[in-house]
């Protein structure tokens, strides 16, 4: 299994990532699912920019990275798949992609709909729904923003939301 860590992080690539998870799980590529970001050369460049040196990422669409999951799960080194956002991560997961996985919440920010739930997570309605239909896909999800921060299971996020 070459994919290790799957996360939604508004920042997608960003030093938490990179340094925190990057570095602790030996990352050696990461895959971006964003359909935005994936159709704009000049904004992949720009996040590519920040990786260390030999670390590579490769930028697709929602339905790109359904179509290639197996071909991307069975890359050699350790990879990383972030999502945007949770509707991405629910389209992966309700196509059978995240079946055994843990899909980890990182940072969602505060804005308009939103609940603060932790200090780095705040969701709308329509998030924590599709955070519980990941679950139901068969992965487990969870919020941690760093590997050695405490991980906070999805039941006790959802509380928090209520």
């Amino acid at each position: 299994m070459s994919l290790v860590l799957f996360r939604i992080d508004e920042r997608l690539l960003h030093g938490q990532v990179i340094v925190g998870w990057g570095m602790r799980l030996r990352l050696d590529h990461y895959v971006v699912v964003d359909d935005p970001l994936a159709g704009s050369e000049w904004e992949r460049d720009i996040y590519a920019s920040g990786l260390p040196a030999g670390v590579g990422a490769e930028f697709l669409a929602v339905g790109d990275a359904i179509e290639r999951f197996a071909e991307l799960d069975a890359r050699p080194g350790r990879g990383c798949l972030l999502t945007r956002d949770v509707t991405a991560m629910r389209r992966l997961a309700e196509a059978g992609c995240l079946e055994g996985r843990r899909v980890n919440l990182g940072g969602l920010h505060a804005g308009p709909g939103r609940t603060r739930v932790l200090p780095y997570v705040h969701v709308t309605e329509e998030d924590v729904r599709g955070l519980h239909a990941i679950e139901a896909a068969g992965a487990r999800v969870s919020a941690r923003d760093l590997p050695s921060s405490r991980e906070v299971p999805l039941k006790e996020l959802s509380r928090a939301a209520d």
